[in-house]
């Protein structure tokens, strides 16, 4: 089959959050089963910076870059124009036998629906958690009336992470049998036999009898950090407990006000590692006694299942689709977002917890259930529903 995948950002090795990260093992895994898959995107690798190559093959699969224009003035909103993209696809659009587009509120999804509805092309619309109620704003209001939700209402199919993100195409006016629900996984054996502690606490000069608190994620608002922050500071505080709390992820425009919190309260033990890939990441996850996510809000999250595979246990909001994904007083502890008081006793009821081995082993159970294998047989079977 002749896949292609569209998403407005993308430029491994370097991937900025949990999208980006779904569509390189998604293409990965299908051009091992001997799909013809290609990826096409625009030429920025972040927000702020531009990549240099054009064409690339990475792991089986090509990425097109295509040159974006005003990124920096349509930034806010997320809209990269890319009009050469559009003029490829004009051309080019009939080789391929499904169109897979990610996030969503995009110029590409655009270009997508308009070519694909004209040639009788079908496409797939993976939403990512961005049609949530709490991604709003005036810009993304207006994107929706006027084409936002004839992208996906059009669409032959959308896939929903979870059963929360469901409930959200359904509010965009989505045909429930037009929706696949598809969790996002991992590769199991990238995280397997590596379970060599230290490597990640000597790098960034952690006392080997700290605690290790671990936030992955793009530093912004709608991800908690200010909550954590002061969670943290709290337990420092009341417990005198040694930990640090590392923050690992890109600046997505909160890091300025995130540093302002740790000045306030004179915490010295939070470190801002900046975004980490490949085996860095790994060894956090390694290192780290808990995870915390403490998001306002997330349809599914990667991290939760990295987390387990490493066998670590997660403290996380109970929202969205994170009460699906940890199990209450087994695999971590859910606490009411934005709850300060609650995610500290929540952090310290883990660290001292004396069935850390068993917990582990629980979070390995778990997490099997979302390898990347189950996966792409769910996605391979929805391509070919959609081509029949």
């Amino acid at each position: 089959m002749r896949i292609l995948q569209v998403i407005p950002v993308f430029s491994p090795p370097k991937l900025f959050g949990g999208s980006q990260r779904v569509v390189y093992l998604v293409s990965k895994q299908l051009s091992k089963r001997g799909h013809e898959v290609a990826v096409y995107t625009s030429d920025m690798s972040n927000l702020n910076e531009r990549t240099s190559k054009y064409v690339e093959a990475i792991d089986g699969f090509t990425i097109v870059h295509f040159k974006s224009i005003c990124p920096f003035l349509l930034s806010k909103a997320r809209l990269l124009l890319t009009p050469a993209m559009e003029r490829c696809l004009q051309t080019e659009i009939n080789n391929f036998d499904v169109i897979h587009v990610h996030e969503a509120r995009s110029f590409q999804h655009i270009v997508v629906w308009q070519l694909a509805q004209k040639r009788g092309i079908p496409y797939v619309v993976q939403a990512h958690g961005n049609l949530s109620p709490h991604f709003g704003g005036f810009s993304r209001r207006i994107y929706d009336e006027l084409f936002g939700k004839k992208v996906i209402r059009s669409a032959s199919k959308v896939i929903a992470a979870s059963r929360v993100e469901a409930l959200d195409y359904a509010r965009f006016g989505v045909n429930e049998e037009k929706v696949e629900i598809i969790p996002n996984a991992i590769d199991l054996d990238e995280f397997s036999n590596h379970d060599i502690r230290g490597t990640f606490r000597e790098k960034y000069n952690i006392n080997p009898d700290s605690k290790v608190i671990l936030f992955i994620g793009r530093i912004h608002p709608i991800k908690g950090i200010d909550v954590l922050l002061h969670a943290f500071a709290k337990m420092i505080k009341d417990s005198k407990v040694n930990a640090t709390l590392v923050v690992a992820g890109p600046d997505d425009g909160f890091l300025k006000e995130c540093l302002s919190i740790v000045k306030t309260y004179e915490i010295s033990n939070v470190i801002f590692t900046g975004q980490l890939d490949g085996m860095e990441r790994i060894d956090a996850y390694v290192d780290a006694d808990v995870v915390v996510i403490p998001s306002r809000y997330e349809s599914f999250s990667i991290v939760v299942l990295e987390a387990y595979a490493c066998g670590k246990p997660v403290v996380a909001s109970r929202v969205g689709g994170l009460k699906d994904l940890v199990v209450d007083k087994e695999t971590g502890v859910l606490v009411e977002p934005g709850d300060v008081n609650g995610l500290s006793r929540a952090i310290m009821a883990i660290l001292l917890d004396n069935k850390v081995e068993k917990r582990g082993l629980r979070c390995k159970e778990f997490v099997e259930q979302f390898s990347i294998e189950k996966t792409i047989n769910k996605l391979e079977r929805a391509y070919h529903e959609v081509c029949s």
